[in-house]
């Protein structure tokens, strides 16, 4: 980890696909490490006990392959995915760009999945007890009917899962964010419902940022209607603030820095609909404990990152964490949990 400054010159001269690709190799065969995270980090979320509120977001680790890894780096809980009930390819290369001037990335994956069969078995190999493993749910491209491919996702998925994630807000499948709609999103909760069980795994929903006016208070009275036990606040955005890099044109999802004030003012707005009363998850242009503060402050029980992790490096959870720690004992509240919404 200390080592990442001097290794970033060269990661940065690959093609961010296949530097991501590395990466992932190289944690297969790392030691795994037990991270000390202090006990006032602490926070219960959904019935799960988070050692730390700092996740890792769904899109690093897609296919499963590394949670231990992570979870040793210092994430207080690893989201896997998005994995889709079929394999598929994604869309075409080149569809990741690194916006060094904006410490930012643009992504238009499509939701490249190795399939739930490959995932379920992974996962079912690293058993319970390990960590928190959240898996990220999302509907095959050409599918015939997308909901019920998340009824599948929740079904197969939820024994080998500590919480799933519904994500009807990536811009990168054609349609899909047309699930937030009121009547759809009513329809597709409605099936997630059904297909889960008394015993099962919290479910959350993962939002966009780029949201009309009204539609935070549909999607929240929709979502306490139907049973759902939190909201992931927010995923990547398809607006364009201004961007110096000559890859600001890209078409996908924008996230990292750039994405920080559209996400934390997505955040306060669904706090104010919710009034406390259902717990958000904040992501999104989160790049340091302050940021962190600040989100949770604004009403987020946990936080996730990923795009900040390009350009601080894998040490970037812990250091956040620690931050936190400091910040908690600055602060009048004794744990996490106290300071929720305190500025909200």
């Amino acid at each position: 980890m200390a080592l990442f400054p001097l290794l970033r010159p060269l990661v940065f001269r690959l093609d961010p696909e296949r530097a991501h690709g590395l990466t992932i190799a190289a944690l297969n065969v790392a030691p795994r490490k037990t991270p000390r995270l202090s006990p006032t980090l602490r926070t219960e979320v959904a019935g799960l006990s988070f050692p730390s509120p700092v996740g890792l977001a769904a899109g690093f680790d897609k296919h499963a392959e590394v949670t231990a890894a992570m979870l040793g780096l210092g994430f207080g809980f690893v989201e896997v995915g998005t994995i889709t009930p079929k394999p598929q390819p994604g869309n075409p290369r080149p569809r990741l760009f690194r916006l060094a001037e904006d410490r930012a990335v643009i992504n238009r994956f499509g939701f490249n999945s190795h399939g739930q069969d490959e995932a379920l078995a992974r996962l079912a190999r690293r058993g319970r007890g390990a960590g928190i493993v959240g898996v990220n749910l999302g509907a095959n491209k050409h599918s015939a009917d997308r909901i019920a491919d998340y009824a599948e996702g929740v079904r197969r998925m939820a024994p080998v899962a500590d919480y799933l994630t519904i994500n009807i807000s990536s811009p990168n499948t054609p349609g899909l964010r047309q699930l937030q709609d009121e009547g759809e999103l009513r329809a597709l909760l409605s099936a997630v419902r059904e297909a889960r069980t008394a015993d099962g795994p919290p479910v959350f929903l993962k939002l966009a940022p780029d949201l009309g006016e009204s539609e935070p208070r549909q999607i929240v009275r929709a979502a306490i209607e139907h049973g759902i036990d939190g909201l992931i606040v927010s995923n990547t955005t398809v607006s364009r603030p201004p961007l110096r890099s000559r890859y600001g044109h890209e078409t996908g999802g924008l996230s990292g820095a750039p994405l920080k004030a559209l996400a934390l003012d997505a955040l306060r707005r669904f706090r104010s609909e919710t009034g406390g009363a259902l717990p958000l998850i904040g992501a999104g242009g989160i790049g340091s404990a302050e940021d962190a503060w600040e989100r949770i402050r604004a009403g987020a029980s946990l936080v996730q990152l990923y795009s900040a992790m390009v350009y601080e490096g894998p040490g970037i959870a812990r250091r956040i964490a620690r931050g936190l720690e400091r910040l908690l004992e600055q602060s009048s509240y004794a744990s996490i949990a106290e300071a929720v919404g305190a500025s909200a």
